[in-house]
């Protein structure tokens, strides 16, 4: 019952390798932007606590799960690795559309993902050319409508991000994928690690940094039983601890094909268990040293710290611009960062399915990467010029919302049931045996009992919100 890979199936060619192109794939806007935003909007540090144990009890499960079925088949792609693993296990083959679920979804959120991430590209080069300098915080606001509500200046950003995120993914595992990520995390993380320490000192004068540090690591239950004065004590809580379930899980990139496909490309020596944990903990401390790097320049600056998505493209520059002559430094450096978090997880969201198409048509890695890559960018256009009136983004919304709330919860928990309950035993002690299976048993315990639990929650409440989101 042992997973050998098939002839000519890539492998990672070491376990820092794989580690790096994980985190990368977790590490992304969201850790910047969502993570921020959902802290800001449920109340700070009661939030923070419930995401970490989310992380611990659930997220890491999943995590692992993903793992063990990519490792587990014969091939490298994310539908394959399961029909392959359904079959072995005596299992109906329907269960592979757990993962055609979760690689649609990879698809279509890169699709728009990309779009955000051309802004981004587009705010580095505004630090550069110094081109804030001297605006008031509503002409900040204004700037950002009027570049997004405007597609013949979005799309040349879109299209080089776009295009950078197809040419890594044409070069294949080693030379691509992991390449960029063993390249761009290691930046990535002393970039974020300085940021830190500057928002740190420099706001220690001026009471940021103390509010910042209350607001992220003292729980206040008080503010999150209260956060809505017009529903209970009980439905806050609630509301509150679902957010900290719905970002964790989304955070480490789970339920979208992605781990499954870089689980496939695992060489047998490295341990699950202790890749799963390794990934999830690196990803939740990347979350809150952002969190570090944000929030002492936000309440040092007097801003809200609830300003949800405006958060990035609004209120940070607003800060900067107040720094006099450092801040277009510092913020062309926030958004390089934001860019290299940005591009290795693009990779990781194209990856799936450019590896479904070279495997299930029989082409080169890198004819599927562009052919997915082009479809990818003309789904994409949608989001470039569907931008309404004041900056709405109803194209881009519509996606994000069918995507964040129906297709990665319900892959997520089709998986973790499949996984727990289905996948023959042999095939999950094979790949938990050796370095870690202690850690791995343990871990597949609340794989079975725990984490169903959970992530079946996260999935009714979010496909609910979605339906009241057109009923009112």
């Amino acid at each position: 019952m042992a997973s050998i890979a098939a002839p000519g199936k890539a492998q990672w060619s070491s376990r820092f390798a794989f580690i790096m192109a994980a985190v990368g794939s977790s590490v992304g806007l969201g850790n910047l932007w969502r993570f921020s935003s959902e802290a800001g909007t449920n109340g700070g540090g009661a939030f923070i606590l419930i995401y970490l144990l989310a992380v611990l009890f659930v997220c890491i499960p999943v995590l692992m799960s993903e793992y063990m079925v990519g490792r587990s088949g014969n091939v490298a792609n994310a539908v394959g690795s399961v029909d392959d693993v359904a079959q072995r296990s005596g299992r109906s083959r329907n269960w592979r559309g757990a993962a055609w679920v979760g690689m649609l979804a990879g698809f279509f959120i890169v699709t728009f993902y990309c779009v955000i991430a051309g802004w981004v590209l587009r705010y580095i080069f505004f630090f550069l050319s110094n081109g804030f300098s001297g605006m008031a915080p509503d002409d900040v606001a204004a700037r950002f409508v009027e570049f997004i509500s405007n597609p013949i200046a979005v799309l040349p950003w879109f299209l080089a991000f776009a295009l950078i995120t197809i040419w890594l993914v044409s070069r294949g595992v080693n030379k691509g994928i992991e390449w960029a990520a063993t390249m761009l995390m290691p930046a990535f993380f002393v970039l974020l690690a300085c940021l830190a320490v500057f928002a740190l000192v420099t706001n220690l004068s001026d009471g940021g940094t103390a509010a910042a540090l209350e607001f992220l690591y003292v729980p206040d239950w008080n503010e999150m039983m209260t956060k809505n004065p017009e529903i209970s004590a009980v439905s806050n809580i609630g509301s509150v601890a679902n957010a900290a379930l719905g970002q964790a899980f989304f955070s480490v990139s789970v339920g979208s094909a992605i781990m499954i496909t870089y689980g496939s490309y695992i060489p047998n020596d490295v341990s699950l268990p202790k890749a799963a944990t390794t990934v999830a903990i690196m990803d939740s401390m990347v979350a809150l040293i952002a969190g570090l790097a944000i929030f002492p320049i936000v309440f040092g600056s007097g801003l809200s710290e609830s300003a949800g998505p405006a958060l990035l493209f609004i209120t940070l520059p607003n800060a900067f611009e107040a720094m006099g002559i450092i801040g277009p430094v510092v913020g062309a450096a926030f958004f390089f960062l934001a860019f290299f978090a940005a591009i290795t997880s693009s990779v990781s969201l194209l990856e799936p399915s450019a590896a479904y198409a070279s495997e299930k048509f029989n082409m080169s890695k890198s004819k599927a990467a562009w052919v997915v890559g082009g479809l990818m960018i003309a789904i994409g256009l949608f989001s470039v010029f569907g931008v309404g009136e004041g900056g709405a983004t109803p194209s881009l919304d519509a996606i994000d919302g069918f995507t964040s709330k129906v297709m990665l919860p319900l892959a997520g928990f089709l998986i973790i049931i499949f996984v727990g309950w289905r996948m023959d035993s042999r095939l999950v002690h094979e790949q938990i045996k050796g370095e870690g299976e202690k850690l791995g048993k343990v871990i597949f315990f609340f794989c079975r009992w725990v984490a169903p639990i959970f992530v079946g929650a996260v999935m009714v409440t979010s496909i609910m919100s979605y339906i009241r989101s057109f009923t009112g």
